[in-house]
C-alpha cells in the first residue's frame, strides 16, 4: 500500500458459482431487480451517496465494452461523469469526455497519476486487471460481490 491519502479498491461481481461472465462473455445475469422478496429494497439515496464518493474508475477494455453495451440497451452509463481510465492496447470508441484510454505501466498509472489526483479509486470489472493489481501490490482493499445467481459455466473469477 502506498503511503498516500488515497485508496485503491478492486471491485468484482461473480455469480454464486464463481463466474464473472458466461462462456460467450455475456453478463446478462447481472441484470437483476433491486427488489428482494422478503428482504429490503435498495435505498436510492444511499446508492447515490456511495457512488458520488468514488473519484475515479479504472477498467479493462472488455468491461468498458460491456458498459457501452449496457448504455446502448438503455441502462445508462453506470459511471456518470466520474473520470474513467480504460486500460487497453486496442482502438475503442470514446463515448464520453470523462473516459481516457491508457496503455502502459500499471504501477506508474496508479502511483504517479491516480493516487496523487484521486482519493477513492475503483478498479471495476474483470479478473485479469484485478489480478494484476493484486500481483503488483497496488490495491488497498477488495470488494467482491456475490450475486445469488447460478450460471453453470463461464469465465471463472481469478481472485475469488
Amino acid at each position: 500500500m502506498a503511503s498516500t491519502d488515497s485508496c485503491v479498491t478492486i471491485h468484482m461481481a461473480a455469480s454464486l458459482d464463481g463466474f464473472i461472465a458466461r462462456k460467450d462473455g455475456a453478463v446478462d445475469w447481472l441484470e437483476t431487480s433491486d427488489v428482494f422478496e422478503g428482504g429490503e429494497k435498495e435505498d436510492p439515496d444511499a446508492i447515490r451517496d456511495f457512488l458520488e464518493a468514488i473519484d475515479c474508475y479504472a477498467m479493462g477494455s472488455r468491461t468498458y465494452e460491456t458498459a457501452m453495451n449496457f448504455e446502448a440497451r438503455g441502462f445508462g452509463w453506470a459511471y456518470g461523469d466520474t473520470p474513467t481510465v480504460v486500460l487497453t492496447t486496442r482502438e475503442l470508441p470514446k463515448i464520453r469526455p470523462s473516459v481516457e484510454f491508457y496503455s502502459g505501466d500499471l504501477t506508474r498509472l496508479v502511483n504517479e497519476r491516480l493516487r496523487p489526483t484521486y482519493r477513492n479509486i475503483w478498479f471495476v470489472g474483470g479478473g485479469a486487471l484485478s489480478g494484476e493489481c493484486l500481483r503488483l501490490g497496488l490495491a488497498d482493499e477488495i470488494r467482491f460481490s456475490i450475486v445469488p445467481v447460478l450460471i453453470g459455466e463461464g469465465f471463472p473469477s481469478s481472485i475469488a
